[in-house]
């Protein structure tokens, strides 16, 4: 039995004609038991790539495999081996939380008992008991994010796609999303996770893929990517966005790339880190910008994606174009 999960090789999709391309010689490897995170900016082809590898979407070129399963040939026999969560809770407001579940269950052509049974663990594991009978208009965003992750697990799937799972919840339900779906890996599941939170990768991914453009730009656990910069972040905080730039032209050739601002603050990668600081702190001493507070620290997966990218990570607006036509739980139950 093969010991890859996902295997993608030379994807390519485009849309509007030719006019948009999504991907672009896409690969990409999972090994079973593995999670691995898949980030890149707005429109870098994360929700393409999670479509054709769930069988919801086709490739112009290039294959698939699921546990061995061409997602194409072999469609129907990969959807009953994998789980989907969207980009966007897709369950039913007009039916409880347990009828959704069982609803799910009755699609995927399992056994009424099994599904009953399933139904109720599941809402047990996803703290959903309580709010079982309820129908869904009385569910917080964070409950009916878990109702979505439960609803795809039902067949118990080795294999579990999460396309942005989190987005649009407050930091105490995606805290609780995060701990369930470090329960399922504990259990064997194996996941690919789409995310615009690099906290989110740092925490849940053995190993991060950087996409852009529709091609793989980077490959490694956190550690690696970050060790791959080999350069200290100075930040320095000034008493405005305009003195912030003031000192960002006064610092320029300290360091090889751009540098980048938050408010107030600019941010350098720079080698010699100690050294970099006080010639930094002379400069802009010379140049009258008054420094209000300047530190020194190692990067962090935000920095190494502004440094691969040039672009913060954020909702991937592409995602409108991918599921204009397939919106609403019609698409996670057809890659059920």
């Amino acid at each position: 039995m093969t010991e890859l999960a996902v295997e993608a090789t030379g994807l390519y999709k485009t849309f509007r004609k030719g006019q948009v391309k999504a991907l672009d010689g896409f690969d990409l490897t999972v090994n079973r038991g593995q999670v691995v995170g898949l980030l890149g900016p707005n429109g870098a082809g994360k929700t393409t790539a999670v479509r054709i590898l769930s069988t919801t979407l086709q490739p112009d070129s290039g294959t698939a495999k699921i546990l061995g399963l061409d997602v194409v040939k072999d469609a129907a026999k990969v959807r009953r081996i994998i789980g989907l969560a969207g980009q966007f809770a897709t369950v039913d407001e007009s039916l409880t939380g347990i009828e959704n579940i069982t609803m799910v269950g009755r699609l995927c052509h399992l056994p009424s008992d099994f599904v009953k049974r399933r139904a109720t663990e599941l809402l047990e594991q996803f703290d959903l008991a309580d709010a079982g009978g309820r129908t869904l208009k009385t569910y917080s965003g964070g409950m009916r994010r878990r109702l979505d992750l439960a609803a795809a697990l039902v067949s118990s799937p080795p294999i579990l796609f999460l396309d942005e799972p989190t987005t649009g919840l407050d930091p105490q339900s995606r805290l609780g999303l995060w701990e369930v779906i470090e329960g399922l890996v504990r259990g064997g599941t194996t996941v690919l996770l789409t995310t615009q939170y690099l906290e989110e990768a740092d925490r849940l991914a053995e190993d991060i893929v950087v996409i852009d453009q529709g091609k793989v730009i980077a490959h490694g656990t956190p550690a690696e990517l970050k060790a791959d910069m080999g350069a200290t972040v100075l930040a320095i905080s000034t008493g405005s966005p305009e003195e912030a730039r003031q000192a960002a032209d006064l610092l320029t050739d300290l360091s090889p790339k751009p540098p980048h601002f938050d408010g107030n603050t600019v941010e350098l990668t720079v080698e010699e880190g100690p050294k970099r600081a006080a010639e930094a702190l002379r400069r802009l001493d010379s140049g009258q910008v008054a420094v209000v507070g300047l530190t020194l620290r190692e990067p962090s997966l935000d920095d190494v994606f502004l440094s691969l990218t040039g672009k913060p990570t954020e909702v991937d607006t592409q995602a409108v174009v991918e599921t204009s036509t397939s919106r609403g739980r019609r698409a996670s139950k057809e890659s059920l």
